[in-house]
């Protein structure tokens, strides 16, 4: 591997079929990003570097399932191991199709697959904490071990796992890129998905374009 950008992954979070069309939570256009993303697996290919993909990975009786609580209605919010929660359909349940990534998405290309949401008790949008910071997933450790300081990032959604990713990365001292349409956005409320690009951008996250990250890549072939 080029040792000149070692310290760079690119980061593709939950490009799931639950995430997709027909899928149980499905975010409008998420199929769009499977095609960025195989463009910029391509480019990450060529420069040497490491792809990691989070995926949601959630047991049957996870408590974040709006049909898993008396009363609870999909998209409203509540509390969750006292914290703010918003209840969601079932979705991306282990051993399932919906868990699984997209079948156009270049799998084979991946360094490491991290696993979220495993806890039922407890809901995970971030690819490195549960959603309280209570247990961390083998995410920073893993970018740790291989000296990777800087990653860039797309995925679904834009106003939560792709938002808490890098939120959390920031504190934890990475610099982070987002490829803008490589994501979109659940979108509960009009304004989410800029609301949560700019929250992103205040805490020192890069918006950039697809093409961006294929010619930064490109100066640096293995």
């Amino acid at each position: 591997m080029n040792h000149t950008v070692i310290n760079h992954a690119l980061l593709l979070v939950d490009l799931q079929n639950d995430f997709c069309l027909n899928g149980a939570l499905p975010v409008a256009q998420g199929d769009v990003t499977i095609d960025v993303a195989n463009v910029a697996i391509v480019a990450a290919q060529k420069a040497g570097i490491p792809v990691i993909a989070s995926q949601d990975w959630h047991p049957a009786n996870h408590l974040s399932f709006a049909a898993n609580n008396p009363d609870a209605v999909v998209g409203e919010r509540g509390e969750l191991a006292g914290l703010a929660q918003t209840w969601w359909p079932v979705h991306c349940v282990q051993g399932t199709r919906g868990e699984e990534f997209h079948p156009h998405l270049n799998r084979e290309a991946f360094d490491a697959v991290i696993q979220k949401g495993t806890q039922h008790d407890i809901d995970s949008y971030s690819a490195f904490f549960d959603n309280g910071k209570r247990a961390a997933t083998t995410l920073d450790s893993l970018l740790r071990q291989r000296g990777i300081m800087r990653f860039t990032i797309m995925g679904l959604a834009t106003d939560y796992c792709v938002k808490f990713t890098v939120l959390d990365a920031l504190e934890l001292g990475y610099d982070v890129q987002i490829v803008e349409e490589g994501c979109r956005r659940v979108n509960f409320q009009p304004d989410d998905r800029e609301a949560a690009l700019a929250d992103m951008v205040v805490h020192g996250a890069l918006r950039i374009g697809l093409a961006d990250f294929i010619a930064v890549s490109a100066h640096h072939p293995v």
